[in-house]
């Protein structure tokens, strides 16, 4: 018989019997999508992961006090953001230095309702370093940064019902009140400063008793030098006590993130694996009862002159077709999956070519594997037991 002739004999076989058909290819459906499904939503994130990175940068480095040899909180000199700047290869330095003052929408909420909300002396050249945004307003500058002026993280503005900046906007801050000149937009390398409000350097020493030492250093190095940088980043903030200062890199957090993410894939293409597996019995199970219940059509077709072989091919020719059809309806259901979960979560569907052929040529392996055995134990059927079954 010609390929065409084995297609179309073996699609007859699958049009009798379309419920057990869709149930048998239903099986491997499940498994093709919850793999191709997995693989497009992990290539998606990795792909939105790489366009972070590459807007938000992976050079900067924070720099932190740890302990001290007696278990006490260390001090930054208070000149280290001017030692770090000084480096050839450190394009910018910044720093916010944490305050004891607490902020409040009016002089009239009780005290120890403060929403969390941490207040910072910061530098004016901070958003050039975490690559910060304003949404609304301006940031601190030289002139703003000395008088009683705050700018609030996306967080803290929500936290204080606070939506626009405004000289008729203010927060009671430090026992006065502080007119809100900016709000940030979410910053994702650094979430942290999300839940904080920023005032100038000076006002905080001045007003709010900030004892001017820094206790975040954001430093932006060339991106060739990131790593030398990082190891001698602790001994330029602190060339006393390097042992005291911690430094780390924001993107790797970004980066162990998706790491988490790609185990957890993993295990759910291993899932999808068993589900497949389980989708091939389905298959086999379906052709085994075909042959028990077309004995009498094997036998009339063998009285005919059909050889063994062509008998074989039938069947393996309609469970290769059976795990086919399953396996394209799996791989246009992970597709769709991928794409709906991508624009959920503001992605560029992406499902990589390699995934969709190996799901065909996957199914295409159980489906052979699945009707082997049925093919040939129809192909052994002698023609006279065949027909007098009937």
């Amino acid at each position: 018989m010609s390929l065409a002739d084995v297609a179309r004999v073996g699609g007859s076989g699958l049009r009798s019997r379309p419920m057990r058909v869709f149930l048998s290819a239903l099986g491997i459906a499940i498994g093709i999508a919850a793999m191709i499904g997995v693989v497009g939503i992990s290539t998606s994130s990795r792909n939105d992961l790489n366009k972070q990175l590459a807007a938000l940068g992976t050079n900067l480095l924070t720099v932190v006090p740890g302990s001290t040899m007696t278990g006490g909180t260390a001090h930054l000199p208070k000149d280290s953001v001017a030692m770090i700047a000084n480096r050839p290869d450190v394009t910018s330095a910044s720093a916010v230095g944490a305050t004891r003052a607490k902020v409040y929408r009016s002089d009239r909420v009780p005290t120890v309702q403060t929403g969390g909300i941490t207040v910072n002396a910061a530098r004016t050249d901070l958003l050039r370093s975490v690559g910060g945004e304003i949404v609304d307003g301006s940031w601190l500058n030289g002139a703003t940064s000395r008088y009683p002026a705050v700018v609030l993280g996306p967080q803290a503005a929500q936290s204080l019902g606070i939506h626009r900046a405004g000289s008729d906007v203010q927060v009671w801050l430090g026992d006065q009140w502080f007119t809100v000149v900016g709000l940030l937009a979410p910053n994702q390398l650094v979430p942290a400063l999300d839940a904080q409000v920023f005032v100038g350097w000076p006002v905080a020493e001045r007003i709010l008793s900030f004892d001017g030492y820094p206790t975040t250093i954001y430093t932006r190095a060339e991106e060739a030098d990131v790593e030398k940088v990082q190891g001698v980043l602790g001994a330029t903030a602190d060339p006393q006590d390097p042992n005291e200062v911690n430094v780390s890199r924001p993107s790797d957090a970004l980066a162990a993130k998706h790491a988490t993410d790609n185990a957890l894939s993993g295990l759910l293409v291993g899932l999808g694996g068993v589900a497949l597996l389980v989708g091939g019995v389905g298959v086999a199970n379906t052709m085994v009862i075909s042959v028990l219940e077309r004995r009498s059509e094997i036998g009339l077709r063998r009285s005919l002159g059909a050889t063994r072989g062509q008998i074989r091919t039938q069947f393996l020719a309609e469970a290769l077709l059976l795990s086919g059809l399953g396996g394209l309806g799996g791989v246009l259901l992970g597709i769709g999956v991928t794409g709906g979960y991508a624009a959920y979560q503001g992605w560029a569907a992406l499902v990589p070519l390699w995934a969709m052929a190996g799901g065909l040529g996957a199914t295409l392996v159980i489906g052979g594997l699945a009707g082997f055995y049925p093919a040939v134990r129809a192909a052994r059927h002698p023609p006279t037991e065949a027909l007098a079954s009937n």
